[in-house]
């Protein structure tokens, strides 16, 4: 059964920094884009980052303006999401995405 687990969320203040994990069991995970989205309260879920298999060219919704990077370790399954320069709206459940499978998503608060 494929899993896609996130980890890393939590409280930070404005201006700090969250790193967040996805772990995954899938067979064959260096052949799958994988991504980040969010869901902010009341807001449809977003695009935060994409990644290729190869870990080249990623792909950042509008609203991340250089402050967040996205990369993956094929051996280990892993996508990573680094997200510095937090602002309160970026308080939302973060979830990482394959293309068939969906995290259960990690929270993510923003706030002083």
């Amino acid at each position: 059964q494929v899993q896609l687990v996130e980890s890393g969320g939590g409280l930070v203040q404005p201006g700090g920094s969250l790193r967040l994990s996805c772990a995954a069991s899938v067979f064959a995970f260096s052949a799958y884009e994988m991504g980040w989205y969010r869901q902010r309260p009341g807001e449809e879920r977003e695009l935060v980052a994409s990644i290729s298999t190869s870990g080249e060219s990623p792909t950042f919704g509008p609203f991340v303006k250089g402050r967040f990077t996205i990369s993956r370790d094929n051996a280990l399954k892993m996508v990573y999401l680094q997200m510095n320069s937090l602002k309160p709206e970026d308080t939302a459940v973060y979830y990482c995405k394959s293309p068939l499978y969906w995290g259960r998503g990690t929270q993510v608060t923003v706030s002083s």
